[in-house]
């Protein structure tokens, strides 16, 4: 009979970090700012004030770019 098991502690498996981002997103009708993973969470994505339309918060620093 033959052996079918295979031996994986020979094998290096290696871990790499995932990155995480945080976005925050605020509503478009009453401004509650709220992050992804609170949006993930929910079985649907919608506000509690019950609006379904999110916009992404920008950064406050402005980029400025030199003409050429």
């Amino acid at each position: 009979m033959i052996n079918m098991v295979e031996n994986f502690d020979d094998e290096e498996i290696e871990e790499t970090p995932v990155e995480t981002f945080d976005v925050n997103y605020s509503c478009l009708r009453c401004g509650t700012i709220v992050s992804n993973t609170e949006l993930s969470r929910l079985p649907e994505i919608k506000c509690i004030c019950g609006f379904r339309v999110f916009t992404k918060v920008r950064p406050p620093v402005v980029k400025t770019v030199k003409a050429i």
